[in-house]
């Protein structure tokens, strides 16, 4: 799996630029500031059909500009396709296109092509906030499973008209009328969710834990658990079984939510416990701890996406060898010889072990070759 080239128009702060890549290791470099990470974004977008660092398409067009576009030459498991995303400023929603053809959804971008993206903030992730887990999880199954994308997107919309009810309760009281109605439906959706983010996690547990006792020297033990609402005390069972589980919480919930007009009950509060050597990362871990645990999931779920596909996805390194020590950056670079992988740098180059494929210069927007 790879991208050949990549055409940019409007997006971010690209007016119009164009870049063909190795099918090897890119290094892409620059000062901060100039776009590198918009580049990266960008490759991101074509296998998610989102920006990473934002869930508003409006965020990623060029300042006073009304549409952007996206257009790379990708190959999937030695098939050649063409990928387009054009994005306009609200209220005109996004367009995918494959190979010419619009997309009713992003469902098709499923194994289309693959990334995982591995960047600063995703250091925090053990002890970030519950979202920042959540977004995480979200990333990885959406591109292996059409079917959770879809039901995300379904429960978000459920979660915001839900949450204008409870929010506009005393101005238009008879909208609790239709609370019920609301909560079983959002608890039929996020059985499905719900159920998505177990199976995943059940695996990447098995998988980031073979890696960290690598990293660790077989010092220290990762046990990854996934957190959802109390009346599940197996979120590993089908959907259909999850789902009354679930609609229980709900109504437990419900005049709690009513008091503080908000959602209190669903899978948008779900959460991951980390632990290293049986301790919580987020309260007890150290930052070489914290960090090996991350840098496990992140590469856990590079071989996650190969062995359920069985091409290796794209790897999208923004900025985060400079975050590692030694160690651990000489780890990533002997697990990244296989597939495409794309690196920014400040510098030129960031490693001396590092051979490129290609290197790219990035400045004020314009992409050279260097």
């Amino acid at each position: 799996m790879q991208i050949n080239d990549i055409s940019l128009y409007n997006f971010r702060n690209y007016s119009f630029a164009e870049a063909e890549f190795d099918s090897g290791i890119n290094i892409i470099y620059g000062l901060n500031g100039q776009g590198k990470t918009n580049l990266i974004e960008a490759v991101s977008y074509l296998s998610t059909g989102k920006a990473f660092r934002s869930r508003k398409d409006s965020v990623v067009i060029r300042f006073d500009c009304s549409e952007a576009c996206i257009r790379g030459n990708v190959i999937c498991d030695g098939d050649p396709a063409v990928i387009e995303a054009k994005l306009f400023s609200a209220p005109a929603k996004k367009q995918i296109f494959i190979n010419g053809v619009k997309q009713k959804t992003l469902s098709p971008l499923a194994g289309k092509f693959g990334t995982v993206l591995f960047c600063p903030e995703d250091m925090y992730l053990a002890k970030d906030s519950p979202a920042a887990r959540r977004a995480f999880i979200d990333y990885a199954i959406e591109q292996l499973r059409p079917g959770y994308s879809e039901a995300l997107k379904q429960y978000r919309k459920l979660l915001e008209h839900k949450t204008r009810i409870l929010r506009d309760r005393d101005e238009k009281p008879s909208l609790l009328d239709a609370l019920d109605d609301f909560s079983i439906r959002m608890a039929q959706i996020g059985s499905v969710i719900i159920s998505y983010r177990a199976s995943y996690m059940q695996k990447l547990n098995v998988f980031a834990g073979r890696i960290h006792n690598q990293i660790s020297g077989e010092q220290e033990t990762l046990d990854i658990e996934y957190k959802t609402v109390s009346t599940i005390a197996d979120p590993l069972k089908p959907p259909q079984e999850l789902f009354p589980l679930l609609e229980e919480h709900y109504f437990m919930r419900k005049t709690a939510e009513i008091e503080s007009r908000t959602c209190l009950s669903g899978p948008h509060k779900d959460d991951l416990e980390i632990k290293v050597a049986g301790k919580p990362v987020k309260n007890y871990g150290s930052q070489g701890q914290t960090r090996t645990a991350v840098l496990s999931m992140k590469l856990a779920e590079r071989q996650m996406y190969k062995a359920d596909t069985g091409v290796c996805p794209v790897l999208l390194l923004d900025d985060v060898l400079s975050e590692l020590d030694r160690k651990r950056r000489d780890y990533v670079l002997s697990r990244i010889e296989e597939g495409q992988v794309f690196i920014t740098c400040t510098e030129k180059p960031p490693s001396g072990d590092l051979i490129a494929g290609k290197t790219l210069s990035v400045e004020g927007g314009n992409i050279t070759e260097g």
